[in-house]
């Protein structure tokens, strides 16, 4: 039997990690699509695409014959879909919210999807700065719906829902990729690493967690900005341990 979803996104833990997050924690049926066809459809002509897309991860809905790119729509459009959305008009928008910051995250760790490398100067700015505002401004959102390192969720809700599970699939896979950021996340955002480590704990992502581990190892975002980020990282731990 055909699976509902196909999500067309490259063999690594990156930006297609949230929709898997959602699919996972919903126990949705889905597929993957080889790295071929994920290739094919990324270099397409848009007049050839089923919809004009830029870059994965992308989506197919066969209910309907829906189509998707974009992290936070695709995600918007499983919270839906699935019933992990707060259903509110307000929860709902901060929602999208979180997922525009999830994306914001990743543009800033990767220097705009690899336009530059990290050098020293430029990641300690970010290590120092930029990264703990962002922690920050996660933990401070939590800490005002109620959420503490013990219980809660990131927008209040009575159980966890999208931006709970983005959160987690922002947060824990840096904390497990890039170890030497652990103590980072910890310091500046405690409450977001345990709400992240609780769901990442649940059966149906501990196991997708599992494999992804067995198939693909210590890979984040791979090509040279993950080789620049973790060469930086390296130095940074030894010179500057946190």
């Amino acid at each position: 039997m055909q699976a509902r979803f196909t999500l067309y996104y490259w063999p690594i833990p990156f930006r297609g990690q949230f929709a898997r997050f959602l699919l996972a924690f919903a126990g949705a049926d889905w597929a993957e699509a080889d790295a071929k066809a994920v290739t094919a459809l990324y270099r397409a002509d848009p007049a050839d695409q089923p919809l004009p897309m830029m870059a994965p991860p992308f989506l197919r809905d066969y209910e309907g014959d829906v189509w998707l790119s974009q992290m936070p729509a695709i995600c918007s459009y499983l919270g839906d879909v699935l019933g992990l959305m707060p259903g509110t008009q307000t929860k709902d928008a901060q929602t999208l919210k979180v997922l525009g910051d999830c994306n914001d995250v990743l543009e800033a760790m990767t220097r705009n999807s690899g336009v530059q490398m990290w050098t020293d100067d430029t990641w300690d700015d970010f290590a120092t700065g930029r990264l703990p505002q962002w922690l920050s401004l996660f933990e401070e959102l939590g800490r005002r719906n109620g959420l503490t390192e013990t219980h809660g969720t990131l927008l209040g809700t009575p159980q966890p829902g999208v931006a709970d599970l983005a959160c987690a699939a922002l947060w824990i896979t840096i904390a497990d990729k890039l170890p030497a950021l652990h103590p980072v996340l910890d310091a500046h955002a405690p409450a977001i690493l345990a709400l992240s480590q609780r769901l990442a704990d649940t059966p149906p992502l501990a196991a997708l967690r599992a494999d992804q581990q067995d198939r693909w190892g210590e890979l984040w975002c791979a090509g040279q900005i993950e080789a620049s980020l973790r060469d930086v990282l390296a130095r940074w731990q030894n010179s500057s341990p946190q």
